[in-house]
């Protein structure tokens, strides 16, 4: 399994990421992670803009999911349309908030381009992978993701408060691409989203392999966040994801 981070800047791009969006590779089947602002472009450094087969959304915040407008248009409009549509698994409301974003209604739905796919918690297979979806502490409904192609294994929190399932989904997996927005400071809202000490507890809670701070506010110290997470008690690999950066699991 190869994972590419494209976008890993929390809330709202960054000067050097666009917005949350990972390629997960196994077996000729390229998987995103999110699609978040921005991140349509900086995916084209890593694979062809219609070789994508399938894309699991966390939620439906605009840094998570907004640029699935503009990939509509352009397997709706491309030189090669219509190209088939790919299979979204997605909250049940993505088909309707984001035709409200793409803001076109005189023309069909984003089902011309999408299949979309309501999520739920529990296991489905995409190609070749096997994804477990589970419900995580944010105000909206979102999602964590776990996803295993039988060699390697990947967690990823989406947007989450503490949260047990996160610890659930990261169980032994290679990898946990953990958010880690906020600052370890007093006043943290609950249920939100957590610091990088928070990120490495959950990590060592679940004895993954490697742990990737992602979700990365521009306005923070990004250093600051990486100190805090050392604290956090996890005895593996801890980085800061940046974009462009590729990882092998196996």
């Amino acid at each position: 399994m190869k994972v590419t981070v494209v976008g890993c800047s929390g809330s709202y791009p960054g000067p050097d990421s666009p917005a949350s969006c990972y390629l997960v590779e196994s077996d000729g089947f390229s998987l995103l992670l999110d699609l978040g602002n921005g991140a349509l472009g900086a995916l084209q450094r890593h694979i062809g803009l219609y070789d994508v087969d399938a894309i699991c959304i966390t939620h439906l915040h605009a840094d998570h999911c907004l640029d699935i407008c503009g990939y509509h248009v352009a397997r709706t409009y491309g030189p090669d349309a219509p190209y088939p549509r790919i299979p979204v698994h997605a909250p049940a409301a993505a088909p309707s908030r984001l035709a409200a974003a793409y803001g076109m209604p005189e023309e069909p739905g984003l089902e011309t381009a999408f299949d979309f796919v309501p999520l739920a918690p529990g296991t489905f297979e995409v190609g070749p992978f096997t994804v477990t979806a589970g419900l995580v502490n944010h105000p909206v409904e979102a999602y964590g993701f776990r996803v295993s192609d039988g060699a390697g294994s990947l967690a990823y929190s989406g947007d989450t408060g503490e949260s047990d399932e996160l610890v659930k989904l990261a169980t032994g997996a290679d990898l946990l691409l953990c958010e880690a927005s906020f600052l370890d400071r007093p006043g943290q809202p609950a249920d939100l989203h957590l610091n990088g000490r928070q990120a490495a507890e959950h990590a060592a809670q679940a004895d993954a392999g490697r742990l990737v701070l992602t979700h990365l506010v521009p306005w923070n110290d990004q250093d600051a966040i990486l100190d805090d997470a050392s604290r956090g008690g996890y005895a593996g690999p801890i980085a800061l994801a940046r974009s462009g950066d590729v990882y092998h699991l196996a």
